[in-house]
């Protein structure tokens, strides 16, 4: 992305400078591109956060704390959260959403019960192997700041350092007790890879655990579905064998529950317009002459009846 583009999408460009290693003696430069955070959907902490483009790939909260630092002081940055981390959801059960509606009568409950899959689903999850990990080339992130003022003030400092040329550099300030890439970040790397064998049977056997029991609800939740019609009567067709055929008071009580509904859903579209309504009339109408001439021919007829009838003498 050219700065004419990064401009025209709101972006200001902040040069960093990247200091010369070992394997790379070159003092380079990098662009990081800042904006104000305007997402799709509003949060409470829009007006005091920055979207950030273009991280480095060595990217950590550390770093940034230590750039804002140098850009606005200390004190004004709060957090960040990558573009991977912003993604990164916890899976969902598949009785998760018959659960959510009894959520509000069954709250200690169903806390308790999060608490405990998310301990079982910590004990699932495999050892990291990875002492530090890199950004994705190009990825955001999202900064938190202290407050709104902050903001104004970190996009001033921004076009300072560009008039002046002092960019700021890249890691200055960071603890050096900070896990280093390179050689040993590998070398670490490698020495993870070989988990402990009783941690990870452990880690597994609880991963087994969670799934039997999410495949098993799941399963639970495919018969509920299978016996209950919509609100337009119709049933959702799952895969799974046919459930057990209903008793008969089971289903005389299901075809009378599918008649009451259809008899709502077609009293509620009656008369809905105006035309609907004439035509109704206009109907009814016409039935009581009908009605009207039926009963005048049945009555001419016996009257013509009793005309020609004859007592004997």
């Amino acid at each position: 992305m050219s700065s004419a583009e990064s401009q025209s999408e709101g972006f200001v460009l902040l040069p960093v400078q990247l200091p010369p290693l070992p394997s790379c003696p070159i003092t380079a430069v990098h662009e990081i591109r800042v904006r104000r955070n305007v997402p799709k959907l509003p949060t409470e902490i829009d007006d005091r956060s920055l979207f950030v483009k273009n991280v480095p790939v060595d990217s950590t909260e550390a770093h940034f704390r230590q750039l804002f630092a140098s850009l606005v002081g200390p004190g004004r940055f709060e957090g960040i959260a990558f573009e991977d981390e912003r993604k990164s959801a916890v899976s969902i059960d598949p009785a998760q959403a018959v659960k959510l509606a009894g959520f509000g009568k069954k709250r200690k409950r169903a806390e308790q019960e999060a608490e405990e899959r998310a301990r079982e689903e910590e004990v699932a999850r495999l050892p990291d192997t990875w002492t530090r990990r890199l950004r994705k080339s190009g990825s955001s992130a999202i900064v938190l700041l202290a407050d709104e003022k902050s903001v104004e003030l970190v996009l001033k400092a921004i076009k300072k350092a560009n008039k002046s040329k002092k960019y700021p550099v890249w890691g200055e300030g960071v603890s050096d007790d900070f896990s280093e890439l390179g050689s040993q970040w590998i070398s670490a790397h490698l020495q993870l890879s070989r988990c402990d064998k009783v941690a990870t049977q452990k880690s597994v056997h609880a991963f087994f655990n969670i799934f039997n029991r999410k495949e098993k609800e799941a399963q639970e939740m495919a018969k509920r579905l299978r016996n209950e019609p919509d609100e337009d009567g119709f049933v959702t067709v799952t895969r799974g064998g046919r459930a057990a055929p209903a008793n008969k008071n089971e289903a005389e009580e299901a075809k009378q529950k599918m008649l009451d509904r259809a008899a709502k859903k077609k009293s509620e579209t009656t008369d809905f317009y105006r035309f609907q309504l004439r035509e109704r009339r206009k109907a009814e109408q016409a039935a009581l002459m009908k009605r009207f001439d039926e009963d005048r021919k049945r009555v001419d007829a016996m009257k013509e009846k009793r005309g020609k009838f004859r007592p004997e003498t």
